[in-house]
């Protein structure tokens, strides 16, 4: 019979672990959604971890960057055991989306975290660039984004600023080094991007970048 009570309490105390747990777990997202700094350090220092994916794989951090909830993110970033580096199902970290939407002080913070600026594949500067946010994209050079950075087909940030970015952009990458040269696996260069954009301004940029590169003959 004492065993009997004492696995009953077991149970008990189990099944009042598992339903705080699942509030907890909807209180997390809910917290995300409605920008609830407030509600998200009360669960955090109840012990919550800040990494938990949402049911489709999503990460807090990545949610409150894409929504955006940018309270609760300085949150996250703050918080010690999150995990600033974590990438999605699509190989996006946080700070690639905070470049992407030109979030320069959370990229700015991320990067203190020691977020990695570099990564394999697609990378934060592809993002800044395809959107033309040039301050997050200075904040990446000045932290030593490798400026001709490969996508997974060799598409570099230039040729994503050529394409979807402005003429300021692409400029700025070339005078910060950018090899305007250089072709990915579809034997597309950067001029040739501009020109598909039809974006006459970018693709003058880049033929005069690559002219004034060219040897200069003596008469």
């Amino acid at each position: 019979m004492r065993n009997y009570f004492k696995n009953l309490i077991y149970l008990i105390v189990l099944i009042g672990f598992n339903v705080c747990h699942a509030g907890s777990y909807e209180d997390f997202f809910v917290a995300i959604k409605q920008d609830n700094a407030a509600a998200m350090t009360r669960l955090l220092q109840r012990g919550f971890d800040p990494n938990t994916p949402d049911p489709k794989g999503q990460n807090g951090l990545y949610l409150a960057l894409r929504e955006p909830s940018l309270k609760v993110a300085q949150v996250l970033i703050d918080w010690p055991k999150t995990d600033v580096d974590v990438l999605n199902a699509q190989g996006e970290s946080p700070l690639m989306i905070a470049a992407l939407k030109g979030q320069l002080d959370i990229a700015r913070k991320l990067i203190e975290r020691d977020a990695s600026v570099n990564k394999t594949g697609w990378a934060p500067l592809h993002y800044a660039a395809t959107n033309s946010h040039l301050d997050v994209m200075r904040l990446l050079l000045d932290n030593s984004a490798y400026i001709d950075a490969a996508s997974p087909n060799g598409t570099t940030p230039l040729m994503m600023a050529a394409f979807y970015g402005s003429a300021s952009a692409v400029k700025l990458l070339l005078e910060e080094g950018a090899d305007p040269l250089l072709k990915n696996q579809q034997d597309l260069s950067a001029i040739d991007f501009a020109q598909r954009a039809n974006r006459k301004e970018s693709a003058d940029i880049i033929a005069a970048f690559v002219r004034g590169r060219q040897p200069k003959g003596k008469w």
